[in-house]
């Protein structure tokens, strides 16, 4: 691995006890982001450096973009869109309604603007969770079970290859993706990571086909290439938590990070003040824009 020495600097002190979903929005040039537990949606306009905050009584696991001046949300088990001009919220989606202890957790949306999402339980059960796939009928549809905690996806460019990590497992899985039909089909396992290295959690990828991971107790994102299951560099974040990552800016070159205060003592906190806030940095990279949600 070689050590570029990626400067992260803190951009927000958002102080999320589990802050997720880090979402470039081009259109606003603004980051997204939520902190799950809280319920909050946080938004930073990069230029004008404002951020506002928006509470929901829900937990609040996911956000992307839908129709013009629209959001999507993973609110406990449902999907839903939220006006961004009448904060009107409307439920469009559903799963798991029987498993009261099971949220929705990470989620993106493929070229074809089908989103997929997966779940886990608050008691992190072992193979309590699952991946859907839901597109413009707002049927769910079980992809995979017997997860524990779905988390990061990604595609390559030519989107012929889905990875997918379930956190527990340590393991970036490679499936061959059909695009037009949206089925996955398992391939290999394209990087295993240490245990001491943390627990790879959300994760984007490259315009050269490298994955980005935050590594939830690795405190950094870690950039792996998943042909050789090669580790090639590391930014370090002065938090252990380090939860989710994605590019943004007007040129896509920055990476913006997202960490937790879950699972820290009073005393773990005082040594890492910094746990829960948003960072930036300056990549050699460049990442792609976000898909949206079409139903």
């Amino acid at each position: 691995m070689k050590e570029t020495k990626l400067l992260a600097k803190m951009l927000f002190p958002s102080q999320c006890h589990l802050g997720e979903s880090p979402y470039w929005h081009a259109g606003r040039q603004s980051f997204f982001w939520v902190d799950i537990e809280n319920g909050k949606l946080f938004e930073h306009h990069l230029a004008s450096e404002k951020t506002s905050i928006k509470s929901f009584p829900h937990r609040l696991s996911l956000v992307l973009e839908g129709k013009e001046n629209e959001l999507i949300l993973a609110l406990d088990r449902k999907i839903a869109s939220y006006d961004l001009v009448t904060e009107e919220l409307n439920w469009l989606a559903e799963v798991e309604p029987d498993f009261t202890l099971n949220r929705f957790n990470d989620g993106k949306c493929d070229a074809k603007g089908r989103l997929w999402a997966g779940t886990l339980s608050r008691e992190f059960t072992e193979g309590s969770a699952s991946l859907y796939k839901i597109g413009k009928d707002l049927k769910p549809q079980m992809q995979l079970d017997q997860l524990t905690i779905s988390n990061g996806m990604a595609w390559t460019e030519d989107n012929k290859t889905y990875y997918f990590i379930d956190t527990p497992t340590h393991e970036i899985k490679e499936y061959a993706f059909d695009l037009e039909s949206g089925k996955i089909e398992f391939k290999r396992i394209s990087v295993e990571i240490a245990e001491d290295l943390g627990a790879p959690d959300g994760m984007c990828i490259d315009r050269e086909g490298m994955l980005w991971v935050a590594h939830f107790g690795g405190a950094g994102v870690y950039r792996w290439d998943p042909n050789s299951g090669e580790l090639l560099d590391k930014i370090d974040i002065p938090a252990p938590h380090v939860t989710s990552c994605c590019f943004g800016g007007e040129n896509l070159d920055q990476l913006f990070i997202t960490t937790a205060q879950e699972n820290l003592s009073p005393e773990d906190l005082k040594k890492y003040p910094q746990s829960g806030n948003v960072f930036l940095v300056k990549t050699n990279a460049k990442g792609f824009d976000a898909n949206r949600f079409e139903y």
